[in-house]
């Protein structure tokens, strides 16, 4: 396995591991009762996003989590030879909109269901660092790349949080066997 070319800090170096070649690989169960099990997990609904230059882009995800709050981080799994991949290695920044529960074509538009230009959808400005900015989002973070880990097909990309803009009063979007969901559906 290679290492992609990720643009890191000098202290933060990119760290690939191949879980393939795991000795555990050859039991795991198959991939199809795995993403069954996967399913029954609710998870809000966020969009990636990175800008370098004068091209975005971004996906719909469901890994997304807290890391620390000193400082204040999160991780995001990526999918590794993408565009937003290479996008969020090139700017290294990425940012993150918790989506709300009206903003069910926005997670459409990011998961690759709605028009090419995924940023037609819905209102979308720039944070002070030029990452995009989806207005209405229960919660949007900009967050500068802090160190990656290649795993086989995706990376985990870790940022520390440098801007933060939240609408407490609005319900997330919840993604929960297979679906969309409010939070008193789920």
């Amino acid at each position: 396995m290679t290492k992609p070319n990720i643009k890191l800090p000098p202290a933060s170096p990119a760290l690939a591991l191949a879980l393939a070649d795991h000795p555990a690989a050859a039991d795991a169960v198959p991939a199809s009762q795995f993403t069954s099990a996967m399913s029954t997990l609710a998870a809000s609904v966020t969009v990636v996003t990175a800008r370098s230059g004068d091209s975005q882009y971004g996906r719909t995800v469901t890994a997304m989590l807290s890391l620390s709050a000193e400082p204040p981080a999160v991780i995001v799994s990526i999918t590794r030879d993408t565009d937003l991949a290479r996008t969020i290695d090139a700017a290294g920044r990425f940012s993150l909109s918790v989506l709300a529960e009206d903003q069910q074509s926005v997670a459409d538009a990011f998961a690759g269901w709605g028009p090419d230009d995924r940023f037609a959808v819905d209102d979308w400005q720039h944070w002070p660092s030029g990452q995009p900015l989806l207005s209405g989002a229960v919660t949007s973070l900009d967050c500068v790349l802090a160190g990656a880990i290649v795993l086989d097909t995706h990376t985990l990309y870790a940022g520390i949080v440098t801007h933060t803009r939240s609408f407490p009063d609005r319900a997330p979007l919840i993604w929960h066997r297979r679906g969309y969901k409010g939070l008193d559906q789920s």
